[in-house]
């Protein structure tokens, strides 16, 4: 034992290792490098073999010599807490019998009761003023046995502790004049030998001083003072009034208790003489182990409870769970025993706590909440002066150093805290609070005083680890083969991710620092990596300009502005950022692959003409008009051009209206192209090729009105005018059959200027001029007002045909419709669907309904309405509820109906039709006359095609028929002031 004791007095101590780590830290802190933060390496809880053993053999003295009645929620036996103590400190069965022995044979402690005589009230007042001046006299009767915590058998007397404990063991308060309710606040050390036949008392005495009968009399107030005078003046002079006296068997005390003891009579003259507040604490001295008698107590409860909580992890981790910072019920008994037993303070208790939390959390991981109650604690109580010297150096060194650990941790917080493990938001919430808690203290303002402000530090720490973060994920897409294509595929990804990193900083993040430390992690990471982000991105655009961009090299660059364009739409206001950015005008780094990027988009159309055109087929789409499936394929090409044209997007108006000048002539070129190859065939209807070209040209309008300058759009309409009239005359000179007249080309071209006109830049220049405007608009109602009733037979031609349909081969919808004239409003309850056809090739369908009101020219500002979509069902249940706005006198014109359409939903492709039911709103109750419907019946409309049926090709007809339906539709929509142009491109020939 001398060896192991002297070893450990040579051995340096770990405080002086902490000031060290302390002094070095606050330096870092004090003068932050720019971009870096120094790795500090916390410091290690582990123990030497030495320091071990005399740990082990503290622990073991504590449980062995332990004292007082055990807590509710404490062990109870010895054996088990060994046990415990052998595990914790990872002892071999023969090493721990050993030492088990060992401290046995130990001296034994001095055992103490720490009493605290707080208060009393409720007393009995013996002066002749009605008050007393109590004192008490308090000691340990050892060797007799008290039944009951109370005197009991023993024949009541006055004096127990004045006349059974020496006079040397025998403590007394202080004196409090005239008062019922005495406070001592006063503590007293009793020694004791055997707890087992040992109580405590304490006498309560009213002291009593010489006064003259003169004196008394001054003070007489009532007959009931008189008396009192009289019976002092018989008892001997000077004598006490005894007030009551509590009696305690140590043995059914607790390690700590804290009661208000009832004062108990010597007589039955007054039982109620009130209750004195005590508090005990059973505590020893002179301790025989070498760590108590060489180390401050403490220090050493610190290192006992680091090594009882590092088990404590270890379990949980073993486990495969974490540990939530509660101990086990066999580490607690311990830790309060031993805190008991060296008279620990809760304020030293807490700094203890701390310093070993602290510690551990830098080398183990639990939750950082377990910082928060030992730092609550240590502020409640901070008074500088109760620690010594070295004590308020391990302070600060631990501050400095989980403040360093800490600020390292929210530097790699995108590693360390990553978003796939659930709970990481909130442990780094927690951290933060912690850190913020800390810094706040009045502890941590005096023992470190140079420390800058946290969120300038936090600050700092994180535009260092987003640079850091940056590199990192830079190497990691470094490509394994160089060359100017693989590094813009490595840069595009680089970029992806930095856009993902700052979503995730917006959405998640940003709130969590905001909240704690008002600190805007977002504009801070958006700013320092778009200067990352910039100066590579230039570097390689200026790389690939100095040769010809080839067509692999030119997608690659379009998808880097796209993805550029993208992280530049992120960024923050004006308001949260300094000065400008230098992605600012970034899109004139990719000036010289434009060319080459229309050139890719008119040779990918192209080949897509040529393969639509290629597979085309003409199918009927009613008695008076037909459809090309080229018409379906070809607007898809150039919808998927028009997505292009709004990727790019350029910023410079100037600049975007040559660019869009040539997406125009790039998509006249393929409009011209796609007639010379459909020309040929003399089934084919040009509309079919005008279709694709008018909804580019609906979808270039939108775009240009919304990006271009006013006076370039003329000139631009300009160039579409000329364009399309020499579409228009060669697909009129190349349609053999001459089913295309010549009126019917000049009342499409006629259109095609009432369209430019109404855009607000005037008309085509005067030599395309063929009529006064005044003709030609009269010309154009009449054209209107017979493809308007064009339209009207054919819907009237398919309610006529669906209810001539007597199967329901391709199944039918249930329906309930009404109508209330009050509200002009029309209800529509579409309850399911039933036998509908498998179109996926898992056997079944994604069924859903579009509701429409029909002809589209009646109802131009009703949009149409969707339900739900059913996943693989062909007997859906909808149950849903639709409500149109709409008056009655349309409602009732012929050919006015609700169209039912049924699709199935389709997540790659276009979706497949179902089949189509209508329902003439003539026949919804309440339209028609003036009260309001009552109890409104069910419909069952059956399934048609828009085509003849035919059980092999109906499917695929019907999803061609449908795509073929919405360019029409589209139009309509989107230029319903404009209906004449729309009334013509769908009507059939004369």
């Amino acid at each position: 034992m001398a060896t192991l004791l002297s070893h450990l007095q040579r051995r340096p101590p770990l405080v002086r290792q902490a000031i060290k780590i302390r002094r070095r830290r606050v330096r870092d802190l004090q003068d932050p490098p720019a971009h870096s933060t120094q790795e500090i390496e916390p410091p290690s809880h582990h123990l030497s073999p030495e320091e071990r053993a005399l740990l082990y053999e503290e622990a073991l003295y504590t449980v062995l010599h332990r004292l007082g009645q055990p807590e509710p929620s404490h062990v109870r036996e010895a054996s088990e807490l060994l046990l415990y103590l052998q595990e914790a400190f990872h002892m071999e069965p023969e090493e721990h019998r050993q030492m088990l022995q060992r401290v046995q044979k130990l001296e034994k402690p001095i055992f103490c009761l720490k009493a605290t005589v707080k208060q009393a009230k409720g007393i009995l007042g013996k002066d002749v003023s009605g008050f007393s001046d109590p004192y008490c006299l308090l000691g340990i009767e050892q060797g007799v046995s008290v039944q009951g915590g109370s005197p009991g058998s023993r024949r009541r007397q006055k004096a127990v502790v004045r006349h059974t404990i020496p006079e040397e063991q025998t403590h007394r308060t202080q004196v409090i004049e005239q008062t019922l309710n005495p406070v001592w606040e006063e503590t007293f050390i009793l020694e004791f030998e055997d707890i087992s036949s040992s109580s405590f008392h304490l006498d309560m005495w009213d002291m009593d001083t010489v006064e003259s009968v003169r004196q008394k009399l001054g003070e007489l107030t009532d007959l009931h003072g008189l008396r009192r005078i009289f019976k002092e003046v018989r008892k001997d002079k000077g004598q006490d009034d005894f007030l009551g006296n509590v009696v305690v068997r140590l043995q059914d005390l607790r390690c700590r208790e804290d009661h208000w003891y009832p004062l108990e009579p010597c007589t039955e003259t007054y039982p109620d003489r009130g209750q004195c507040h005590l508090q005990f604490q059973l505590i020893h001295k002179r301790r025989a182990p070498a760590a108590s008698r060489s180390q401050p107590s403490y220090t050493v409860h610190l290192h006992l409870l680091q090594q009882l909580v590092s088990h404590e992890v270890t379990q949980h981790q073993a486990g495969s769970t974490s540990w939530d910072g509660s101990l086990s019920p066999q580490a607690a008994t311990i830790l309060f025993l031993h805190a008991t037993q060296k008279d620990l303070s809760d304020f030293h208790q807490s700094m203890a706590q701390w310093l070993a939390y602290s510690r551990l959390y830098q080398s183990l991981e639990f939750p950082s909440s377990c910082l928060l109650h030992p730092i609550t604690s240590i502020e409640y109580q901070w008074i500088q002066g109760r620690l010594k010297g070295e004590q308020l150096e391990e302070l600060a060194a631990s501050f400095s150093s989980l403040l360093a650990y800490g600020l390292s941790l929210i530097r790699k917080f995108r590693s360390v805290f990553p978003l796939s493990v659930a709970d990481s938001p909130a442990r780094l919430q927690s951290l933060l609070r912690v850190l913020v808690q800390m810094c706040k203290m009045k502890a941590f303002g005096e023992l470190c005083p140079d420390s800058a402000p946290l969120p300038r530090l936090v600050t700092e720490t994180l535009r260092t680890g987003t640079t850091e973060w940056f590199h990192l994920k830079q190497q990691h897409h470094q490509p394994m083969v160089q060359g100017l294509l693989e590094a813009g595929k490595a840069l595009l990804s680089l970029v992806q991710d930095v856009i993902g990193d700052l979503l995730q900083c917006r959405h998640t993040w940003n709130k969590i620092f905001q909240n704690t430390l008002k600190v805007d992690l977002f504009s801070m990471a958006f700013v320092e990596l778009q200067w990352l982000v910039a100066k590579r991105v230039q570097d390689h655009t200026a790389a690939v300009a100095g040769s010809p961009v080839s067509p692999e090299m030119g997608e690659s660059l379009f998808q880097l502005y796209v993805s550029l364009k993208e992280l530049y739409q992120l960024r923050p206001g004006p308001t949260d950022r300094d000065g400008v950015l230098a992605l600012d005008g970034f899109h004139r780094w990719f000036q010289p692959a434009v060319p080459s990027w229309l050139q890719k988009t008119y040779s990918v159309a192209l080949a897509r003409v040529q393969r639509a055109v290629q597979m085309d087929e003409l199918v009927p789409l009613g008695e008076l008009i037909k459809h090309s499936t080229s018409a379906v394929d070809l607007s898809t090409c150039f919808a998927q051009i028009s997505h292009t044209a709004r990727q790019l997007d350029w910023p410079d108006p100037e600049e975007a209206f040559m660019i869009t000048v040539k997406f125009v002539e790039l998509e006249v070129g393929i409009a011209t192209h796609i007639q010379k190859l459909v020309g040929v065939k003399e089934s084919v209807l040009p509309e079919d090729a005008i279709l694709p070209l008018m909804k580019f040209l609906e979808v270039k309008l939108c775009y240009m009105n919304t990006n271009l300058v006013q006076e370039n759009f003329s000139s631009l309409l300009t160039l579409l005018w000329t364009h399309t009239l020499t579409v228009l005359m060669e697909a009129a000179a190349s349609q053999r059959s001459c089913r295309l007249a010549s009126s019917r080309l000049k009342i499409a071209l006629q259109n095609l200027e009432i369209c430019f006109y109404a855009e607000g830049c005037g008309l085509p220049p005067a030599a395309l001029h063929t009529a006064d405007f005044q003709a030609l608009q009269r010309d154009l109602e009449l054209q209107a007002a017979s493809s308007r009733e064009l339209i009207r037979k054919y819907f009237c031609s398919r309610i006529q045909r669906q209810a001539e349909t007597t199967s329901e081969e391709l199944g039918a919808v249930t329906v309930k419709a009404s109508y209330r004239a009050s509200e002009q409003k029309l209800r529509v309850e579409l309850l399911s669907a039933s036998s509908l056809l498998p179109l996926d090739s898992n056997g079944s369908s994604d069924p859903f309904v579009q509701l429409t009101l029909e002809p589209r020219h009646e109802f131009p500002e009703l949009a149409p309405r969707e339900t739900q979509k059913h996943k693989k069902d062909l007997h859906p249940l909808f149950d849903e509820t639709f409500e149109f706005l709409v008056p009655a006198e349309p409602c009732l014109k012929d050919g006015a109906c609700l169209l039912l359409t049924v699709l199935d939903h389709d997540t790659l492709g276009a979706d497949d039709l179902e089949g189509e039911a209508f329902l003439p709103l003539r026949s919804v109750p309440g339209l028609t006359g003036t009260e309001e419907p009552g109890e409104v019946p069910q419909i069952r409309l059956p399934l048609t095609y828009p085509a003849l049926n035919d059980k092999k090709t109906g499917a695929r007809r019907g999803k061609l028929i449908s795509l073929g339906g919405e360019l029409w539709s589209v139009l309509l929509r989107s230029l319903s002031h404009l209906s004449l142009l729309c009334v013509v491109s769908i009507s059939g020939p004369s």
